[in-house]
């Protein structure tokens, strides 16, 4: 596996263009968490350990959250309030939208109810116990109408208003965060949303260069993966109990 800046130095020997710059602006630290899933315990964990690494910095600071909050683990209603309790108050904070973020709001918004039955096969069934809800048997039309409203309810209008201001992507110099990531052979500002919420194989198989280092999430591996064209921080969390935050400065790269 390539270091990050020999990947750099490959991207250097292409001659990008000035609009394509290479790692981070100078006196920036950036950290990056992987996908959460409901996992309470690890993203306490991984803040206490951002907090002391980065006491000593006087730089612009910047966090950035890849999506998949909540679903799977037991404790998405509690990662949100721990979300938006604002930890970190000299960083910039980014919240990117991830995929179950989507069919979450898709259950909410859509009359189309059947997505409904597509999220509890995928996680969802947690998330509803997490805000005090309870699906017995196998739900009818009429029963997903009713958990709808039960959950729209109990729902606090902060976490709907957080879900609804989540961001499809954010890039800062060498660097394009996206939840999935990218369709390759596409410019980075006419990628699809459906793209950079669900791709897999066409993505993580591809050897292009799409502009900037893509960093993102959706697709587990046991460690992260560093690559010349992507950098993938989703490690498993609620099932290997590892969640991962990479850490970027200059070209270079670690993880906490």
């Amino acid at each position: 596996m390539l270091t990050l800046k020999a990947i750099f130095k490959k991207i250097l020997n292409r001659k990008q263009s000035e609009s394509s710059p290479v790692g981070l602006p100078e006196n920036h630290r950036l950290y990056c968490i992987g996908d959460i899933h409901g996992r309470l315990d690890l993203l306490q964990e991984v803040h206490q350990k951002i907090a002391c690494d980065a006491l000593a910095f006087d730089g612009v600071k910047i966090l950035v959250y890849l999506g998949d909050y909540v679903d799977r683990g037991i404790h998405s209603r509690q990662v949100l309030d721990c979300l938006l309790e604002n930890h970190f108050p000299d960083f910039k904070t980014v919240f990117l939208m991830g995929n179950h973020e989507q069919v979450l709001l898709e259950f909410l918004n859509n009359k189309d109810l059947s997505v409904a039955l597509d999220w509890f096969r995928f996680g969802g069934l947690p998330t509803l116990a997490s805000y005090g809800i309870t699906v017995r048997g196998i739900p009818t039309a009429r029963d997903l109408q009713q958990l709808r409203a039960e959950f729209r309810q109990k729902m606090p209008a902060v976490h709907l208003a957080f879900f609804e201001r989540l961001h499809l992507y954010y890039e800062i110099g060498g660097y394009f965060f996206a939840h999935a990531g990218v369709r390759p052979k596409i410019k980075l500002h006419r990628q699809r949303p459906e793209d950079m919420l669900w791709i897999r194989e066409e993505f993580l198989n591809s050897d292009v260069f799409h502009g900037k280092v893509i960093v993102h999430g959706h697709s587990i591996t046991d460690e992260p993966e560093i690559r010349h064209n992507r950098i993938g921080l989703d490690t498993g969390a609620y099932a290997s109990g590892k969640l991962t935050c990479a850490v970027f400065e200059g070209t270079s790269c670690r993880f906490l």
